[in-house]
């Protein structure tokens, strides 16, 4: 099991640098570091957080045909496993939309980790610009400002004016930065080296639950008769 489990270290860092290079650079996430002079750091950190991510699959699959027998048991197991750590990790539905009872859940699952430490790795920190189809026109008092207006509401909800000393038709953004999102998912940039070590924690655990698993279940125990004799 120790050798199964070494094996796939070398081939997991090898596809994560086709994961990382294919990904990372081709949606343009790098841009984001470059604008809050965070590249090295961030750049280094996602391909990490990549690498992390592969190396827990390839634990919990062998943690779970530890176990198992058979591979259609094994493979319902883990599908059942990887459902609920998708559907609780925080972004279909925030922690603050969650029942209490299913709280446990986000708490537990290790893609909460994931998707918080490469959201806020890939986005955080830089500005937000609308389309065309995204802004808000709204017509300010008359005699007043769009920036006069909209003053307080930006300073307690975020967003930006593109005309800000217009009397009419103001043209105003939800979103200013990628902070303002990243917060309504419970994501903040602080805790990214904090998500990162504790994917650490879930992969250690897959590989000792694996040994123990084999251990327990497969390996042949002498009965205390045979001992006697």
């Amino acid at each position: 099991m120790i050798s199964n489990v070494l094996v796939e270290l070398p081939w997991n860092a090898l596809v994560a640098v086709i994961i990382y290079v294919c990904f990372y650079y081709p949606i343009g996430m790098y841009r984001n570091a470059e604008f809050a002079d965070q590249f090295t750091e961030r750049s280094g950190l996602m391909f990490l957080f990549v690498l992390a991510f592969l190396l827990f699959a390839s634990t919990f699959t062998n943690m779970v045909i530890a176990g198992i027998e058979t591979a259609e048991g094994g493979g319902g197991i883990a599908s059942l496993m990887f459902s609920l750590c998708l559907i609780f990790c925080g972004v279909l539905v925030g922690p603050d939309a969650m029942p209490r009872f299913w709280i446990f859940m986000y708490r537990v699952s290790p893609f909460t980790y994931l998707v918080s430490g490469m959201l806020s790795t890939g986005l955080s920190n830089a500005r937000v610009t609308c389309s065309d189809i995204e802004y808000l026109y709204v017509e300010p008092p008359e005699g007043s400002t769009c920036g006069a207006y909209f003053a307080s509401f930006i300073e307690t909800a975020g967003g930006y004016l593109t005309n800000a000393n217009a009397t009419t038709r103001c043209e105003f953004c939800t979103v200013a930065d990628t902070n303002t999102l990243l917060s309504s998912l419970s994501i903040e940039y602080d805790t990214r080296w904090r998500n990162f070590g504790l994917l650490w924690v879930y992969i250690v655990f897959n590989v000792a639950m694996a040994l123990a698993l084999y251990y327990w279940l497969r390996v042949p125990k002498s009965s205390k008769k045979e001992k006697k004799e």
